[in-house]
């Protein structure tokens, strides 16, 4: 099965380069307004587009870099705008919090009293 795999890849890559070499059949490749023609249009055709596709990667590549170094700066200028954010509305809730407080500092208070009490009275 090996074998004939490897013979069939070579015979379409074979009849590839045939039909690049001995039927370029009417297209078309310019160069700087020159038509180029014979059996080299369709080589060249496809090194500048393999070029052209390359460079494309490249540019896509470079630009997903930048993006992602633009876009965390961004989420940690976001976060600390948030951060700023919560700090100043706890700062300003804070005063009308007093009066919750107050009652839950007492029964915090109470609470740890009677727990001092036992652990002094059931000494370990």
């Amino acid at each position: 099965m090996k074998k004939t795999a490897v013979f069939v890849i070579l015979f379409g890559v074979a009849l590839l380069l045939w039909n690049l070499f001995a039927w370029h059949g009417d297209m078309a490749f310019h160069v700087n307004g020159d038509d180029i023609d014979g059996p080299l249009e369709g080589l060249l055709a496809v090194l500048f587009a393999g070029g052209g596709v390359l460079l494309a990667g490249v540019i896509m590549l470079t630009v997903g870099a930048v993006l992602a170094v633009v876009f965390a700066g961004v989420g940690i200028l976001c976060l600390g705008g948030m951060a700023l954010g919560a700090l100043v509305l706890a700062l300003v809730v804070s005063p009308l919090l007093l009066p919750l407080l107050v009652p839950v500092a007492i029964v915090w208070w109470l609470v740890s009293r009677s727990r001092r009490n036992r652990i002094m009275q059931h000494p370990v």
